[in-house]
């Protein structure tokens, strides 16, 4: 159950439109199912009734105000059922609307001088609170923090009607689009209200910037409208976008402050993101192979810069895991960013869903933890160097390193989960949940092919060679749970540690290090997430090199057992 309060100024034009037909005829039947007293007229039940009566009872004591009378007097709360919840019969409604009103402080239970209000059902799944906020005692209502007692209240109301319970919201979420926003989208034929669209592009915008202004020049860049709140000194001291297609009745563009799409997107709180220090190239953590000193360049640019981001998101990971909270938030913040870039950069048959992720994890990546004193510049640098990087196909060696970067989103947005949860954060842990899948999606529309030649390569392995891998997983993994059914898995594995082999590497000494990297539960394919690892750690190339790996060379074998590299430590975050 959803309420969605919002203020107004005209009385009779929103009765009009409660009663009305609706912008598309779709309402049905409108009639109050409660009021302040018991007795407001209703003209859609009482034929002698009308909509100016209703009006002046509503606005008895605003109009005794007289020259005092407030600007936006009208208070409007639409209450929302779930699609999947029972219907609710007029007296249920009544009874939502009563605890709503006064939990909001609208109507006190017990206030003889509490506001006069209405509720009105003109749709089988929601009602429509209206009221004027002027007390019996030409008091204003006190209203601050109406929506969130409104929202606690709903959540009570699902409990004792049985109805879903949706989570708790802590505050911090962005503001969902009004009402009237989402009618206009739908009269114009838009898919979505523009605040949804303007809020992407304005996150999508700072993912990576370096500076304020290479974050203002992007807005302007993707062509939306920009205005600026500047102080008696010329200071710039907020900031507000419009589309430029978004227009009101006078033809005047529709500005929204950077606030009113998300808290975080508000000119300060963007300056405390920028101001942790610039994006450069000694925020990196170390590249692939680094470790055993063969660092290997990938072929494109757009390769290489997934396999940074991922080594990127692999240390914020693990600090999610086991760091403190403004570490975590700090960690949060910048994973956004990554997300962010991969799905714009992305190739036609994975965006759908990345985008998806991007607007999931949005929720996920802001709490009242504040990321004060911690840094997420290496997160950062990669958005930037994604974004610089140009687009990437989903084949080849572009393909392999965007699913090596993708199956440590993934790990990424679980841990997101799990944090979350662990603070009762159920609205961000949720998101995450949700993020987690898309991306998950998304992985496995990349990685099959990668993953079908390199198992491909693991089943045509020489017998011994294959041998030999097989009894290294099986010694490395025997008490991970699943691992024994990823046969496709299995295989893939087992080529990706002979080719390491053929490269000169300890293939055991390999999966013992991946395996130390983070914790395995999470994962949805053991083995999927070991490949990766392990190529990334080997500085193995992306895409499978199935010549080098059928060859069955290793440590075991002549030459190359004496250059075998000693066992290495683990990659600093």
């Amino acid at each position: 159950m959803v309420p969605d309060v919002s203020r107004g100024s005209k009385t009779y034009g929103l009765l009009a439109y409660l009663f009305g037909p609706g912008r598309r005829d779709e309402h049905v039947d409108p009639h109050i199912v409660a009021s302040w007293d018991g007795f407001a007229p209703d003209p859609g039940r009482d034929p002698n009734a009308t909509l100016s009566q209703l009006e002046a009872a509503l606005d008895l004591r605003v109009n005794q105000l007289g020259d005092r009378r407030p600007k936006r007097h009208v208070w409007h709360c639409p209450v929302s059922a779930d699609p999947g919840d029972r219907l609710l019969t007029d007296e249920e409604w009544a009874e939502a609307a009563r605890r709503v009103v006064a939990a909001a402080g609208i109507a006190p239970e017990g206030d003889p001088d509490g506001c006069r209000w209405i509720a009105v059902r003109h749709d089988p799944r929601h009602i429509h609170i209206m009221a004027t906020i002027v007390r019996g005692d030409l008091r204003q209502a006190r209203l601050n923090g109406d929506a969130t007692r409104a929202q606690a209240e709903c959540r009570q109301i699902e409990k004792d009607f049985g109805l879903r319970e949706l989570n708790q919201g802590d505050g911090t979420a962005a503001k969902r689009p009004t009402s009237a926003e989402g009618h206009k989208a739908k009269r114009l034929g838009k898919g979505e209200p523009v605040r949804l669209q303007l809020r992407d592009a304005v996150r999508r915008a700072l993912a990576g910037a370096a500076d304020e202004q290479e974050f203002l020049d992007r807005l302007k860049t993707v062509g939306l409208l920009v205005s600026f709140k500047t102080g008696p000194s010329g200071d710039v001291l907020g900031y507000s976008v419009a589309h430029p297609d978004d227009r009101n009745a006078n033809g005047d563009p529709v500005f929204f402050g950077g606030s009113r799409l998300a808290p975080d997107l508000s000119l300060p709180r963007i300056r405390k993101r920028l101001g942790t220090g610039p994006v450069d190239a000694a925020d990196t953590v170390p590249p692939d192979g680094a470790a055993t000193g063969k660092v290997r360049t990938p072929d494109s640019r757009a390769a290489q810069a997934r396999r940074g981001a991922a080594q990127a998101v692999e240390a914020a990971a693990r600090t999610i895991d086991e760091g403190e909270a403004e570490q975590v938030a700090a960690q949060l913040a910048g994973a956004i960013e990554v997300i962010d870039v991969i799905a714009i950069r992305a190739p036609a048959d994975t965006r759908a869903q990345l985008l998806s992720a991007a607007r999931a994890f949005e929720r996920a990546s802001r709490s009242h933890v504040r990321a004060e004193r911690a840094d997420n510049r290496s997160l950062r640098y990669a958005a930037r160097q994604l974004l610089s990087s140009g687009y990437a196909t989903n084949r080849g060696e572009d393909g392999g390193a965007t699913a090596m970067l993708l199956s440590t989103l993934v790990l990424l947005a679980i841990a997101a989960a799990r944090w979350h949860s662990g603070q009762g954060h159920a609205q961000q842990a949720a998101a995450a949940d949700a993020a987690a899948r898309e991306l998950r999606t998304a992985y496995w529309t990349v990685a099959a092919r990668p993953m079908a030649a390199m198992a491909q390569g693991g089943r045509t392995l020489p017998t011994p060679a294959r041998e030999r891998q097989n009894e290294i997983i099986r010694t490395r993994l025997a008490d991970v749970e699943g691992v024994p059914r990823e046969r496709e898995g299995w295989d893939a594995l087992a080529a990706t540690l002979a080719e390491a082999e053929a490269a000169g590497h300890d293939s055991a000494a390999l999966l013992e290090e991946a395996r130390s990297w983070r914790e395995l539960d999470s994962a949805d394919s053991v083995t999927a997430v070991m490949v990766w690892r392990v190529r990334r750690i080997a500085g193995l190339s992306a895409a499978p090199e199935l010549t080098t790996a059928k060859r069955g060379t290793g440590p075991r074998s002549g030459q190359a057992a004496a250059t075998a590299p000693a066992p290495r430590r683990r990659p600093t975050r």
